[in-house]
């Protein structure tokens, strides 16, 4: 009997520190991919994207936690290693970390960092007051204390903060603030790093549209906006070219000498103009920049394009909105943004039904890679064909393509721009 005792002991052992030891490689793992906000944001392989995993016509219904992580498995298999959220007054973006957190936990592979979004308004910002776009709202200061505590309670995950979402541009006109606001809180956010109540490593940017960071009309250009640039960590820029496709359709439409083409070259030779029109815009910020004599990092916080509309895109207006068009932008876009080390914070991952709750058909709803019952659009009709979605599923439903991945059928669905005689991305 003691030799079997003594055999069972040594396998017991065996077994316990080979445990140890895959506990080791785990940990290790994990510390490896510790990365900074500069690290993430110069690394072109790990693919980021704007999230929102709200799936009822309502933000009152709140994703479970169980739904966060098919999400995040999802998109963890087409390379996503950075998500963007946009607030933290709702549940959503603390209960993302948690799901991170806990995936990171079940998987030493699972890998997931957070532009966590701080949402800024003005004075009276949807109530029936007048809005006083020089003071900001009440709650603003509760928003970014909120960011802080949850920065430091997911050191690991939160590696940016972004104060505001489009809040100085004037077109927003139900929140928008003066730039002076933005700064405030930036500064607030940077005295905090300084004084060790955040990890000296977290990024501060504000992420907003192009003209609000000097690349638009010159009302823009003022001395709070400088002081602003100088004391962001980088800048997180918004470029829409499917809205200017109504608003300023001055890249939108096939040439009078492309009207020979097939009707998909037209198109290649159309989305390649909205893709040099984002760039144009991306510069137009970057020139301002070197303007003022500063060096600042400049990202691409958001951009999308999107796949239905019955409004000012769709078959009546600009008919910029179908998945072919929709999956063009999006690897045009990836491509550039890879080639020259910017990050994209694509938008968006999923439709979200909500964003235009009182128009079902509305452009808003259909900015999804993804529809809400996990059909892959065709963007990622390749993806779906190579295996990366193999066993994950959106609710009960599996990741399939849309259209029955029948191309000729999507197809059918895509309308050519208008022929335009002069067509000019120099805005």
């Amino acid at each position: 009997m003691k030799p079997l005792i003594q055999v069972i002991l040594i396998a017991c052992l065996i077994f316990l520190a080979s445990c140890n030891q895959t506990k080791k490689e785990q940990k290790s793992m994990q510390n490896k991919r510790n990365l900074t906000a500069k690290e993430i944001l110069n690394k072109p392989d790990y693919l980021a994207i704007s999230y929102g995993g709200y799936r009822k016509k309502t933000r009152d219904s709140q994703p479970a936690l169980k739904e966060l992580k098919e999400d995040l498995k999802i998109l963890h298999a087409m390379d996503i290693r950075v998500l963007r959220t946009y607030n933290v007054r709702l549940p959503h973006a603390a209960n993302i970390l948690k799901a991170i957190q806990e995936l990171k936990a079940e998987d030493a592979h699972f890998e997931m960092y957070v532009m966590l979004g701080a949402w800024i308004d003005c004075k009276n910002a949807w109530t029936e007051l007048p809005l006083n776009h020089n003071e900001g709202s009440v709650h603003n200061a509760a928003e970014i204390d909120r960011a802080v505590e949850l920065a430091n309670r997911y050191p690991d995950i939160v590696k940016i903060i972004a104060v505001g979402n489009e809040a100085m541009v004037k077109w927003a006109s139900a929140y928008f603030v003066q730039p002076h606001i933005i700064l405030k809180w930036v500064k607030h956010l940077q005295n905090i790093k300084k004084e060790g109540g955040l990890d000296k490593n977290v990024w501060i940017t504000s992420s907003d549209n192009f003209a609000s960071w000097g690349g638009g009309e010159s009302e823009y250009h003022t001395p709070e906006l400088e002081e602003l640039i100088k004391s962001v960590d980088y800048l997180s820029v918004h470029t829409y070219p499917m809205h200017d496709t109504h608003y300023n359709p001055v890249f939108w439409g096939i040439l009078p000498k492309e009207t020979k083409l097939t009707n998909i070259e037209k198109l290649d030779k159309v989305m390649n103009r909205a893709l040099s029109y984002a760039v144009s815009q991306y510069d137009s910020v970057a020139s301002y920049v070197n303007s003022l004599g500063l060096k600042k990092p400049i990202h691409i916080g958001e951009t999308g394009w999107a796949s239905a509309s019955d409004g000012f895109y769709g078959i009546t207006g600009s008919r910029a909105t179908d998945e072919y068009k929709q999956a063009l932008y999006y690897h045009k876009m990836r491509e550039w943004s890879t080639e020259h080390k910017i990050k994209c914070f694509y938008f968006e991952a999923f439709d979200e039904p909500w964003k235009d709750a009182h128009n079902p058909k509305g452009s808003e709803n259909f900015f999804g890679l993804f529809s809400v019952d996990g059909k892959a659009k065709y963007a990622l009709w390749e993806a779906v064909d190579n295996g990366r979605f193999e066993g994950l599923k959106r609710g009960k439903n599996e990741i399939t393509k849309t259209y029955g991945g029948k191309l000729t059928n999507l197809l059918l669905d895509v309308q050519m721009p208008q022929v335009k005689n002069e067509i000019t991305v120099n805005h």
